[in-house]
C-alpha cells in the first residue's frame, strides 16, 4: 500500500500544499503541528507492514527532532517499509552519496527547519493564550537609575546590577539602542 502523512507546517498551516499529484492508498493527516499526541503518526505506524511506501512533503513534516527521525527510521527499517521524503528528494532505503560537509549541512538544516516550526507554533499558541512575547520589560525608573549610574563612572557593573537589578547585558543592549537613536537623529 502507499501511504501519505501531512501536518501542519510553516507556510501550509492547513496541509494543502503537501503530497499533490501523488496517488495514495490512504492519507494520514495529523490536525495540530505539536510534537506530542502525534495520533495521526502513531496509527500510521501500526498499520504498516513490509512493502508498504510512505511519502512525506519533507522532514519537519514527520518528525520533531534528529532523535525521533532516526527512531522512525530505524521501526521502518525492520518494518521493511519505504519513505520517501519529496522536498529531499531522499528515501530510506537509497545510499546517499554525500560528502561529510554535505551531510553536516544536510542535518544542520534540519535542525533549523525543526527549531523554527517547534518556535513559530509554539509562539502562535502563546499569543492565542494570551501571553506576553519577547523579553520582559525593565522598570524605567531601574533603567534611568543604571544610567546614571554608568554615566557617572563611579560605579561598577556589579554595583550598578546589585542597586537596579539591570544586568550588564541589558544595560549595554539599551547603551547601544541610545546610541543608535543618536545616529539616526
Amino acid at each position: 500500500m502507499i501511504y501519505g502523512y501531512k501536518r501542519p507546517i510553516i507556510g501550509d498551516e492547513l496541509g494543502e500544499q503537501q503530497l499533490a499529484g501523488i496517488a495514495l492508498d490512504q492519507l494520514f493527516v495529523e490536525r495540530h503541528p505539536y510534537a506530542k499526541k502525534r495520533q495521526a503518526l502513531e496509527e500510521l505506524l501500526m498499520v504498516i507492514q513490509a512493502g508498504d511506501e510512505i511519502f512525506v512533503e519533507n522532514v519537519v513534516v514527520l518528525t520533531d527532532s534528529i532523535h525521533q527521525l532516526a527512531d522512525i527510521l530505524h521501526i521502518l527499517a525492520k518494518d521493511d517499509v519505504k519513505i520517501t521524503f519529496r522536498q529531499e528528494q531522499i528515501t530510506n532505503i537509497a545510499h546517499l552519496h554525500m560528502s561529510l560537509l554535505d551531510s553536516a549541512a544536510l542535518f544542520a538544516n534540519l535542525q533549523t527547519q525543526l527549531k523554527s516550526h517547534a518556535t513559530s507554533f509554539g509562539l502562535a499558541e502563546a499569543k492565542k493564550a494570551g501571553k506576553a512575547l519577547g523579553r520582559p520589560k525593565k522598570s524605567d525608573d531601574n533603567l534611568r537609575k543604571a544610567l546614571a549610574m554608568y554615566q557617572s563612572k563611579t560605579f561598577s557593573l556589579l554595583d550598578i546590577k546589585n542597586e537596579t537589578g539591570i544586568s550588564k547585558s541589558t544595560l549595554y543592549r539599551y547603551i547601544d539602542e541610545i546610541n543608535k537613536q543618536q545616529r539616526e537623529d
